[in-house]
């Protein structure tokens, strides 16, 4: 199959995006998927083409462009444009090209994993961008696609940086269980051009500590695409109740131990723990208002209203009894 590009006729295929080197290297990363820790993934430099690639980051969205209002209806310090396909050229032929069986098989190749699905709404993924003072608390993914009964199996990110350093924070951070480790078991640099591929499950964890870009930085930021991938079927012993994304604030560092001294650094995180757990309830606090208020809404809510009287009535009456 051809389409007519811009810059001349190309084949909707893999092949024409992928780095033939990377190609060639197929069965080194599907052993590399089956054997990595804390949960099967693998790290692939020079993903793409490079003439490809440099087209995406030309392409790349402007902050401004994408969904940059958070939760709370503030601006944030994070934007995602999920309509990938209106971008440009190079984004409507990644968009044709992960569609494609060829594609779909080459990544279940290396990951082992069969039947892939492509999803045409991109909910969770397309484009990420994430500015200085942005984090990413450690946690799994929401477990089944919203609207479809698929379930979650892949995520493939390929990062769009030409400069990042270690000590500026961002790092994809793998952990084994963020509950009970103050440090990632694995952490991986977003460089340009690198891809990262893991498998979604029920102890996937990870995100990336908060970006803290020197001053004469002032307009870099964390570029990404993300792409996520689901099967119809799952083995039962994977599978879990439908969630959404399970987030899990940072431990203690490992060196907040009896007898140390704090310092100007230990003060100011414990600052940002602390307000980043105060943050987590009042958003909890507020999900659960909503739900509330929405249930005592229209006939549906005054049936229930009149349940939860007649129930409360009946205790108490069996209470005296």
């Amino acid at each position: 199959m051809q389409r007519e590009s811009r810059t001349g006729t190309f084949k909707v295929s893999h092949e024409t995006i992928v780095n033939p080197v990377v190609r060639e290297n197929e069965d080194d990363h599907a052993r590399a998927f089956a054997d990595a820790q804390p949960f099967r993934h693998v790290v692939i430099d020079d993903f793409f083409d490079r003439a490809y690639v440099d087209q995406l980051l030309q392409e790349f969205p402007a902050f401004e462009r994408g969904n940059f209002i958070g939760d709370d209806g503030h601006a944030g310090g994070k934007s995602t444009v999920d309509a990938m396909a209106r971008l440009g050229p190079a984004y409507r032929r990644l968009d044709e090209v992960i569609q494609k069986p060829a594609f779909l098989d080459y990544i279940g190749r290396i990951t082992g994993i069969e039947g892939l699905l492509y999803d045409p709404f991109y909910l969770g993924g397309g484009t990420h961008e994430n500015r200085d003072g942005q984090p990413l608390s450690a946690h799994i993914d929401f477990n089944y696609h919203p609207s479809e009964r698929w379930h979650r199996r892949l995520n493939l990110i390929v990062y769009l940086n030409h400069e990042w350093e270690e000590r500026w924070g961002g790092l994809l951070d793998l952990y084994r269980d963020p509950y009970a480790d103050p440090e990632p078991a694995k952490s991986i640099v977003p460089l340009f051009n690198r891809c990262v591929i893991f498998e979604t499950t029920e102890h996937s964890w990870h995100g990336f500590r908060q970006i803290c870009l020197p001053p004469d930085r002032p307009g870099l930021s964390r570029k990404s695409i993300a792409l996520y991938f689901y099967t119809k079927d799952r083995a039962a012993e994977e599978t879990a109740g439908r969630h959404t994304t399970h987030y899990v604030n940072r431990q203690l560092p490992a060196h907040f131990a009896a007898g140390h001294t704090l310092t100007a650094a230990d003060v100011s995180t414990l600052h940002d723990l602390i307000g980043a757990r105060d943050g987590q309830m009042k958003m909890l606090y507020e999900e659960n208002s909503r739900l509330l208020q929405a249930q005592d809404k229209g006939f549906a809510g005054h049936v229930l209203y009149l349940l939860k009287r007649l129930y409360m009535r009946y205790r108490r009456h069996t209470a005296h009894r």
